[in-house]
């Protein structure tokens, strides 16, 4: 799959383009390139960055003033080449992605606002994006301070976000409940969208590679991200081990098995367990929903290309045109095939399924 994926991507339209996208692939890139010590994929991550890395360290096409924690996602391919090249280049642009987190947004507990343009907002998207580079960046630095910063991030929105009767995590919540689409008693979105709750669970098992152990919060964290996966447990379609793609609303018409958050969910929850985050128990779990992708999923033509199906194509909340988070809008959101956002995590969960097989 990833054979196919980076020689398809170069003609992507996201590729010329700083996007948190190109993010993902590169993220799934790596780990490939980790754990198998293959020269090509440190070639084509380090081929896609120089597109956009000028030697002062600026960054084409990305715009600090617009405080997206989205655009902070390309950049954790930064500490990778910085450590393989020593070059200095690619240190001052993760500075420079620094210098927006150090000024993003903030609501009045300390959690990033999505977006400039999403004020008083969390969504879960962001923490992926941002909360692992910030503390990768204070690991290599040795600025402890990034640590708290980002503890606090998976922290406060898990409290803001989660359904106490679930433990499910709603798509976003808006501080200020301004938002149609915010609950005028707790200012969460209406619905548990299955992609942001594998952004999460993503970000918190990608960031607990670089929190000290010693971290005082760490174990806060490892045993909230227990919590949630015996939450998902519940909303794993038992038939296929495949989940929905809104998990609040299980066999409900219209609500297809999704490919995006079941490859996340099976990424972080088999990860979890290989570091030991999780209980044992979660590596069944994540087996069911990884064989379910490859059963029922991923398709193989005459040719032998691969075919990931039923990858949502995106979800959002307000803007313009209006997303009012209802059901009716996530449903009706397009379903693409080998999406960017669904093959990366895709590649991710098959490299994690494969450490479990050799080690």
């Amino acid at each position: 799959m990833a054979e196919q994926f980076m020689e398809s991507y170069r003609n992507h339209e996201l590729y010329p383009t700083w996007h948190y996208e190109n993010g993902c692939l590169l993220k799934a890139l790596e780990e490939l390139y980790t754990h198998t010590g293959e020269q090509k994929y440190f070639d084509y991550i380090r081929e896609l960055m120089d597109n956009f890395i000028q030697e002062d360290g600026s960054i084409r096409s990305y715009a600090v003033e617009e405080y997206n924690l989205d655009q902070i996602n390309q950049g954790k391919s930064l500490f990778l080449l910085l450590d393989k090249t020593g070059e200095e280049k690619y240190r001052k642009a993760a500075n420079l992605l620094m210098v927006q987190l150090k000024g993003q947004p903030c609501t009045g507990e300390g959690g990033f606002w999505h977006k400039k343009i999403y004020p008083f907002q969390m969504w879960l998207d962001g923490l992926y994006m941002a909360t692992p580079f910030l503390t990768q960046y204070g690991a290599v630095t040795g600025e402890e301070k990034w640590f708290d910063k980002a503890a606090l991030q998976l922290l406060l929105v898990e409290k803001r976000t989660r359904d106490p009767r679930s433990g499910l995590l709603y798509h976003a919540w808006d501080e200020s409940k301004e938002q149609r689409w915010s609950s005028g008693e707790t200012g969460c979105s209406p619905h548990v969208w299955s992609r942001a709750m594998g952004w999460y669970v993503m970000a918190v098992v990608d960031t607990l590679d670089h929190l000290p152990v010693d971290h005082e919060q760490r174990g806060q964290i490892v045993g909230i991200f227990e919590r949630v996966a015996n939450a998902l447990v519940h909303v794993q379609d038992q038939q296929s081990g495949l989940w929905p793609h809104l998990l609040d609303q299980p066999g409900r018409e219209r609500n297809y098995l999704e490919a995006s958050g079941t490859s996340m969910f099976v990424y972080a929850l088999a990860k979890g367990v290989r570091k030991g985050y999780l209980s044992g128990k979660f590596k069944a779990i994540a087996e069911k929903g990884y064989q379910g992708l490859l059963q029922h999923l991923l398709q193989t033509d005459r040719e032998g290309v691969l075919s990931l199906t039923q990858c949502n194509g995106g979800a959002g909340l307000g803007g313009t045109p209006y997303r009012d988070g209802s059901y009716e809008y996530y449903v009706t959101e397009s379903i693409r095939i080998n999406d960017p956002k669904s093959v990366a995590p895709f590649i991710l969960a098959g490299v994690e399924m494969e450490l479990y097989k050799f080690n």
